[in-house]
């Protein structure tokens, strides 16, 4: 098969998600208690940037089947504002405040992002010009 190359996409997600978990697992863990902010605000900057290097790496792929991700990025992305929003309900219910909300709100909008991104590009790279709209 011959694939064309394509940007590291897939990897930089994986890696994007793994720091937003290790940060929500490290703020999760002092809860209810003062949370230092620093190591968790560092793990949401580095999966922040991680998220924009992603996406500028993939608006310069040629050829891509933009259609084909935007019709699957659209309808994962409202999954996970629905699971977001669950997520940052559960931490408000818990009375979690000021700093650490901020900081966990953050995060979750991240995730809620970069899942989606991922998802339409692993469908888009294997569509197929069968499945391109004609312009």
């Amino acid at each position: 098969m011959n694939e064309r190359p394509l940007p590291p996409v897939t990897q930089l997600a994986m890696l994007s998600l793994s720091l937003i978990v290790i940060g929500g697992i490290y703020l999760s863990a002092h809860l209810p208690k003062h949370v230092p902010l620093g190591p968790a605000v560092a793990l949401l900057a580095a999966s922040a940037l991680l998220l924009v290097i992603n996406v500028i790496l993939l608006s310069r792929v040629p050829d891509f089947d933009w259609d084909r991700f935007f019709q699957v990025a659209r309808w994962s992305m409202l999954a996970y504002l629905v699971i977001a929003g669950v997520i940052l309900y559960a931490f408000l219910q818990d009375h979690v405040r000021g700093g650490t909300l901020v900081v966990l709100t953050l995060s979750i909008a991240v995730f809620a992002v970069h899942v989606p991104l991922l998802v339409g590009f692993t469908v888009a790279r294997y569509s197929g010009d069968e499945g391109r709209v004609a312009a």
